[in-house]
């Protein structure tokens, strides 16, 4: 089944049609600048013209950087605060006419690499980690996913870990590779220490990078590079929207 996925983000909004069988973009991913500010209306205004780009009629799988359930997002750390209660399955089915998925940006992520990347091979706890404009993580037990766990918002020195360790913490602060994965390493000790995974997938876009600072790294538990990138928003989206398809 073919879906349009959408990634919510920080600082952009993108999307792509999904083959969501293969894991596969059908079509080039577009990419809109994020609105700041990131008022519900104008996120939905840009999501609208993602769909007319794609000319799309069909059901649309979205992320979100928020704690989201049954479509209300909770929580808003790198959005405007206006989105926390908001529901952004009626916000967006209002805006377009179309039938939406909403889940967390991590958590689609996750389910993405779980599905096609670098945990489909793998049992017992996952934890993918994704680090971009702030942290975000999903968790997988036997493959299945426990939500909008906001693992980024762990107190690190008496701050959110995200505002010490995420990648757009070390382009701020202009840290080199080595000095960022000091910062890296505290954070991974401390979920290590919490959840005691068998495997950790390092994904959001600086992972495209990871050859410069995996040598850095330190974990016990096994460490690989997400294999979808920043793609696997997209991608996620795209296949929760599918499964929920599936079991209506």
């Amino acid at each position: 089944m073919d879906i349009l996925g959408i990634d919510i983000g920080g600082s952009g909004i993108k999307g792509a049609i999904v083959d969501t069988l293969r894991g596969v973009f059908l079509t080039d991913r577009h990419r809109i600048d994020t609105p700041d500010p990131s008022t519900p209306k104008a996120v939905a205004d840009v999501v609208a013209q993602l769909i007319d780009h794609f000319d799309w009629k069909g059901v649309v799988g979205c992320t979100f950087p928020a704690i989201v359930k049954r479509g209300v997002v909770y929580s808003a750390a790198n959005v405007d605060k206006g989105w926390i209660g908001t529901d952004a399955h009626a916000l967006f089915q209002e805006k377009t006419g179309l039938t939406f998925l909403v889940l967390n940006d991590a958590d689609a992520a996750g389910l993405a690499e779980m599905a096609f990347g670098a945990g489909r091979d793998n049992k017992g706890i996952v934890m993918v980690l994704t680090f971009g404009t702030g942290i975000g993580s999903a968790i997988f037990v036997n493959h299945t996913l426990v939500p909008n766990t906001e693992l980024g918002h762990l107190e690190i020195r008496g701050k959110g870990a995200e505002r010490r360790a995420s990648d757009a913490t070390r382009k701020r602060k202009e840290l080199d590779w080595e000095a960022w994965a000091v910062r890296v390493n505290e954070y991974l000790a401390h979920v290590e220490f919490l959840f005691s995974p068998d495997l950790i997938i390092f994904g959001g876009g600086v992972s495209k990078k990871h050859e410069e600072f995996f040598p850095f790294l330190q974990t016990q538990a096994k460490l690989v590079p997400a294999e979808l990138l920043n793609d696997a928003g997209i991608i996620g989206a795209a296949l929760a929207a599918r499964h929920r398809m599936d079991y209506k």
